[in-house]
């Protein structure tokens, strides 16, 4: 355990999502005021199960996504009329760890956060035969979060490319040119600028307050300068060049005082958009649910631009959080299962159906992207309004093709939310520097979590 006082987060559980995150912070949100919303898996060849009929088991999230992904099994079923998908919703992060290891009541398949997928990798069928014809066609990064020990076992959903949201009134009042922020250095400069303009309670950067999600941060910084916590052979690598160039970065904008510290769409992180606090948010694409549902005053006044590069010409495109879908090793009917995912996925009516306008979203949903290089060929949804309806689909696909494949989720991903997710915070408190930050959250992480593996 960690001698440092803990601090509460969303996070600090066995597994975390960002959808769940997003669900629980729009509660507390609307609680106070606010706008209220509603790998060694088994090889699949030769197992004979390549029937197409029967009954199959899809394990997903209630709420919205659920809605989405079961109005695609009419068209589904227009394809497979013999088989009888019965979805289902589950809290997936508590129920399916413990159904896996019992092996009984298992789904067929269900929706998984990619950050929990090397936990259970022991639980999951090895599909790479029957996703091979769709590889080459897949984010690299994606296939690479969905590998073990070179098999494929999940099958890639949704891509979160990182993004600059920015208020584009305000840089506009500062003389500032978005196209004038290539690097991270020039976004520093350019907060300086709007504080200069805006007065000293203008702080213009959000830095996130809570410790897991500011891990999940963190790997997006990281995830653009070609790394990860962990390199695909298992090794540390948060004691390095690239993590240290997010630590002082984000040592910088709180020495330098212009960073707005609050949890992602908590009460005070809207209030302090809302106040002309804060001008500046780079983070994954689904932060466009604040401009787009939260945020009354300044919606409409937001705009995306790919994130800044570390170094001037360097690479702006990165990831942060993502999802896919997992066969159980002990499912009844697996290739049902696969089925069901090579049609949501994989065909132009499952990703369509997904991405495009719906009834759950009039405009379709733009809080992620496909994986599927074919799928973003065309515009699915709609310019965002909460954009002042700039086209977020051109922004975040332009993104893609600088998205560095090599990422690896650590075993003990969560569990390092305890060290390094809370040392971050340390460092935000002032009370740690950026090289301690990562001299103590490696030996932390080697000493609690690697060697006890």
């Amino acid at each position: 355990m960690s001698t440092q006082p803990q601090r509460k987060s969303f996070f600090l559980q066995e597994s975390f999502s960002r959808r769940s995150f997003l669900k629980t912070a729009a509660t507390a949100f609307a609680a106070s005021g606010g706008l209220g919303l509603g790998a060694c898996g088994s090889s699949l060849s030769g197992t004979g199960k390549n029937g197409t009929s029967g009954t199959v088991t899809i394990w997903d999230r209630s709420g919205d996504l659920f809605q989405v992904f079961d109005a695609t099994i009419a068209s589904f079923n227009k394809k497979y009329p013999d088989i009888t998908v019965k979805h289902v919703p589950v809290d997936v992060d508590s129920k399916l760890p413990s159904t896996l290891a019992t092996g009984v009541n298992v789904p067929d398949g269900a929706f998984y956060e990619d950050n929990n997928l090397p936990v259970l990798a022991a639980h999951y069928y090895d599909i790479t035969d029957w996703i091979q014809p769709y590889t080459k066609d897949i984010v690299p990064f994606k296939l690479r979060v969905n590998t073990h020990n070179g098999r494929i076992f999940g099958i890639p959903w949704d891509l979160d490319p990182g993004l600059l949201y920015y208020r584009e009134d305000m840089l506009q009042g500062a003389g500032v040119d978005p196209a004038s922020i290539e690097t991270y250095d020039d976004l520093i400069a350019a907060a300086h600028k709007l504080q200069e303009k805006f007065g000293p309670t203008c702080k213009p950067i959000h830095l996130e307050q809570d410790p897991g999600v500011s891990q999940l941060w963190v790997e997006m910084f990281a995830n653009q300068q070609g790394v990860s916590m962990v390199n695909e052979e298992g090794k540390l690598q948060i004691d390095s060049q690239p993590y240290l160039n997010i630590m002082n970065f984000l040592n910088r904008v709180r020495t330098e005082n212009i960073g707005t510290r609050a949890v992602y769409i908590s009460p005070g992180d809207v209030a302090a958009v809302e106040n002309n606090q804060i001008a500046f948010y780079p983070w994954a694409i689904w932060a466009v649910y604040g401009p787009d549902l939260l945020f009354k005053k300044t919606r409409g006044k937001w705009r995306a631009m790919p994130l800044p590069a570390w170094k001037k010409g360097g690479a702006r495109g990165a990831v942060m959080g993502g999802s896919s879908f997992i066969i159980p090793k002990k499912a009844k009917n697996p290739h049902l299962a696969w089925l069901f995912y090579e049609h949501l996925v994989f065909s132009p009516e499952g990703y369509t159906h997904v991405y495009g306008p719906n009834k759950i979203y009039p405009g379709g949903l733009n809080t992620s992207l496909p994986s599927y290089l074919p799928a973003l060929k065309k515009q699915l949804f709609q310019n965002p309004e909460g954009l002042g309806n700039q086209n977020l689909w051109e922004v975040a696909t332009g993104t893609v093709k600088d998205i560095p494949g090599n990422f690896t989720y650590a075993p003990w991903y969560n569990q390092a939310i305890s060290y390094f997710g809370a040392n971050i915070q340390l460092l935000l408190d002032g009370k740690l520097t950026p090289e301690q930050v990562l001299q103590k959250s490696a030996s932390q992480i080697q000493t609690n979590l690697i060697a006890r593996q």
